[in-house]
């Protein structure tokens, strides 16, 4: 058996498989609605707020985290918190690095011998070392600022999915048919819309 007509075989197994789960959906729930009456009181409508996302993006700019909590996604409040904290971390322990470093050099151009890296570390040394962490420092500001706005924008779209439709009028479905004249077969999806 080649390769195609395995695909095929078992797209085919797949797709029937599929469409007996939904049939024995679908028979469930009309013996269901047979026997319930719907009323207006029984249905029940989520409220569609169009400024959420736009809140939830506000609280997060406000304070990382914030807008997680206001999409009742609590367990993201530490991951912002350990991202963002971690970005400072690294921006503080730089921007000391390069402090001793720059400090240790100007003792130098002003003619003192008595700063901690000498003898240990030329003049060149100590520029290349104030290059390095500066560079560093600044990376891990940009980093910081980064994760700050990934905090936000994932705040945003999570408020948004929040409202997303998924009720049982959507669906989609896979299709296999075969075409005996052409002896070829055709593979799709079906999109169902119910209003």
């Amino acid at each position: 058996m080649t390769n195609k007509s395995l695909f095929s075989l078992l797209l085919c197994l797949f797709s029937v498989l599929f469409s007996f789960s939904q049939k024995e959906k679908d028979s469930t729930s009309i013996t269901i609605s047979e026997t319930t009456l719907i009323t207006s009181e029984n249905i029940i409508k989520k409220e569609i707020d169009p400024l959420r996302p736009s809140k939830a993006a506000f609280y997060s700019a406000v304070l990382p985290g914030l807008g997680q909590a206001y999409n009742k996604k609590y367990w993201k409040i530490p991951i912002v918190w350990g991202a963002i904290g971690a970005g400072v971390y690294f921006y503080v322990r730089n921007d000391k690095q390069y402090d001793r470093y720059r400090d240790a050099y100007k003792s130098r151009l002003a003619g003192f011998e008595d700063d901690e890296f000498y003898g240990v570390i030329s003049d060149d040394g100590l520029i290349r070392a104030q290059q390095q962490f500066n560079r560093n420092k600044e990376m891990s500001l940009l980093i910081t600022i980064g994760l700050y706005a990934l905090n936000v924008i994932d705040a945003n779209v999570d408020a948004h999915l929040l409202q997303f439709n998924v009720d049982e009028n959507l669906s989609l479905s896979p299709h296999y048919q075969y075409n005996e004249m052409e002896n070829t077969s055709d593979l799709g999806l079906t999109v169902n819309f119910k209003f």
